[in-house]
């Protein structure tokens, strides 16, 4: 059977990857816990307006060393957002990572539909890319973006983000990483409300995010 060099390239680099968490398993050097109760209430004319609690079996499946699920109100717009951040320490040994939205929300009840990747800006100026879904549960419709936070990078890609496992694990002897998920209850997706707000919260994350 003829293997493809595709096939063999992601082999080979999920080997590269696997012997470098591995190797971390004694030489890593795990960061201080992020400290997600300091992202703001306020972000320009979004305002905090309540907290999604996530049950102790969704948190257990998860993971995550650090949660957030923070509900805000755009005093523009009237929009409703919800911000959802799974922090992990570590990767070491694959044993806690993050769980794509793609395979959550669907495993949820929510029926997910792909819409192509994007840029948004942050209020810095930087372009970041992210994911974008749109989702419906019964009578609910929403736009959901996320991506994948370090303090070194963002990415949209679930293989990038994997990938990115092998120099960092090398350079900084670090495995830690973020799932962002911005959640706009929108049923267009071409609104710019959740990009003008998923802008915001990578660039307050990038600040509380441990170097």
């Amino acid at each position: 059977m003829r293997i493809s060099a595709n096939t063999t390239l992601v082999f080979v680099m999920l080997s590269a990857q696997t012997a470098a968490v591995s190797w971390l398993s004694v030489a890593e050097r795990p960061p201080a816990m992020a400290n997600l109760s300091a992202f703001p209430v306020k972000l320009e004319t979004w305002t905090k307006s309540g907290e999604d609690a996530i049950d102790p079996a969704s948190l257990e499946q998860l993971g995550a060393d650090r949660t957030l699920s923070w509900n805000y109100l755009d005093s523009r717009t009237g929009k409703l957002a919800n911000v959802f951040v799974a922090w992990f320490q570590s990767q070491r040994g694959g044993a806690t990572q993050p769980h794509s939205p793609r395979v959550c929300l669907p495993g949820n009840g929510w029926t997910s539909e792909d819409l192509p990747s994007v840029s948004v800006v942050t209020p810095g100026g930087a372009a970041i890319p992210v994911n974008r879904l749109l989702v419906s549960k019964a009578d609910r419709r929403a736009i959901v973006y996320y991506w994948y936070q370090t303090p070194r990078r963002v990415v949209a890609s679930e293989w990038a983000a994997k990938l990115w496992l092998i120099p960092d694990s090398i350079r900084d002897r670090r495995t830690d990483t973020s799932l962002v998920r911005v959640t706009v209850w929108e049923s267009n997706p071409q609104n710019e409300v959740a990009a003008d707000f998923s802008g915001r919260v990578s660039a307050v994350l990038r600040g509380l995010l441990p170097r």
